[in-house]
């Protein structure tokens, strides 16, 4: 019998953390749901993100903290090295688990993928391979062509299709019109040979003029590299590739850099490279086309809340696509998410001085606040000091 209730539609482009957190919330809610990716099949590894605040309520509410309990890579002690490798100061595991607190998970990039993919229901069709080309719309439907040639029509498109919008581009223009460049580059990839370096269970940091190299030891396909530096030609070297560049801005470096970028040499595929820019728009919306994660709002790794962001915001969606209309929950949710974006992007502002410092002075002045938070009484201090930022 029909109920006479009409199923609504979405088509959501960007199969990574914030397309597929919108489309199971989206599901959840009783929405048809379709998603598009422009890559021809899963992505994997990635970068470490962490999921604190919001974002860790978020990935409770969608019903995914089961899946991620196994791939949680807690937290480890962190050791800051000289250019040859060798140790400058630690930071004990237990300083960062009593500053995060128990609501806190970090995990790769892609195992977070991973799990809201498995968490998606059978009636969630992705199509990999595929991109939007055509958006029109009016007052009631939204009709989209893409790639594969087919069209659909739908209540609502999300563009979360990452820093470099399809979407974006196609409904509200260029991407330099909305880009910030900030001009450092960004090196993230899973080390297949444990970097016999660095201590099990820790992380070897070297911080100089300009650039940061990281190297973490979890053991087996739990091991990653994190390179970031700056260039004032960030374009180049994106032409030239992460091997190419990336040797070239590290490659003077000892310790386990040397066997990070050797692994870099012999799989460039499985690394992240691109460069640092910030996405700045007025409006999210455009009729029935929302922009959603870096697509809207890209606040950089720089800021540590990149992936929370987008779990809040597909959950936030969710729960006001629930209430109102689609115009009208377009701009109640934007209006309450806004604030959010903006301080986070502010924070990445200041903190770019953290991971590609100006100069020696500002590392030595950086060493030193480290010694001194460990000391009893400051510590206490700074522990708070950062349980407050993280529950802000």
């Amino acid at each position: 019998m029909d109920s006479g209730v009409r199923t609504r539609r979405a088509v959501i482009a960007g199969a990574g953390i914030a397309g597929l957190a919108t489309a199971l919330r989206l599901h959840r809610a009783g929405w048809q749901v379709l998603v598009v990716e422009r890559a021809p099949g899963r992505r994997s590894s990635g970068y470490l993100v962490n999921l604190l605040g919001g974002g860790y309520d978020a990935a409770e509410n969608l019903g995914v903290l089961e899946r991620l309990a196994g791939r949680d890579l807690g937290v480890f002690t962190s050791i800051l090295v000289r250019a040859d490798g060798r140790e400058k100061l630690t930071v004990p595991a237990t300083f960062a688990a009593a500053a995060l607190g128990s609501r806190a998970l970090t995990v790769f990039r892609g195992d977070l993928e991973s799990a809201l993919f498995e968490a998606l229901p059978e009636g969630v069709t992705v199509r990999f391979g595929t991109t939007v080309r055509t958006v029109d719309q009016d007052d009631d439907e939204v009709r989209i062509g893409l790639s594969d040639g087919s069209h659909e029509r739908a209540e609502l498109l999300v563009g979360a299709d990452g820093l470099h919008s399809g979407v974006r581009g196609i409904v509200f223009g260029p991407e330099d019109e909305f880009r910030v460049d900030m001009r450092h580059l960004v090196g993230a990839l899973p080390l297949d040979r444990v970097p016999s370096e660095v201590p099990d269970g820790a992380g070897a940091t070297f911080i100089g003029p300009r650039r940061t190299a990281a190297v973490i030891n979890l053991g087996p396909e739990r091991s990653s590299a994190f390179f970031t530096y700056r260039h004032d030609d960030p374009a180049s070297e994106l032409r030239d590739g992460p091997v190419a560049a990336l040797t070239a801005a590290f490659g003077d470096l000892g310790g386990a850099v040397p066997d990070a970028l050797d692994q870099l040499a012999a799989d460039p595929g499985a690394a992240y490279f691109d460069s640092v820019g910030q996405v700045v728009m007025d409006t999210w919306s455009r009729g029935r086309v929302v922009l959603l994660g870096d697509a809207a709002w890209c606040v950089t790794l720089f800021a540590g809340h990149g992936a929370a962001l987008a779990l809040a915001g597909a959950d936030r969606l969710g729960a006001a696509l629930d209430e109102h209309d689609v115009p009208t929950a377009l701009a109640h949710w934007e209006t309450a998410l806004r604030p959010e974006v903006r301080k986070r992007q502010a924070l990445a502002r200041k903190g770019m001085s953290q991971y590609a410092p100006p100069s020696s002075a500002h590392i030595w002045a950086r060493d030193l606040m480290i010694r001194a938070i460990q000391l009893p009484g400051i510590r206490g201090l700074a522990e708070r000091s950062i349980q407050r930022a993280t529950r802000s």
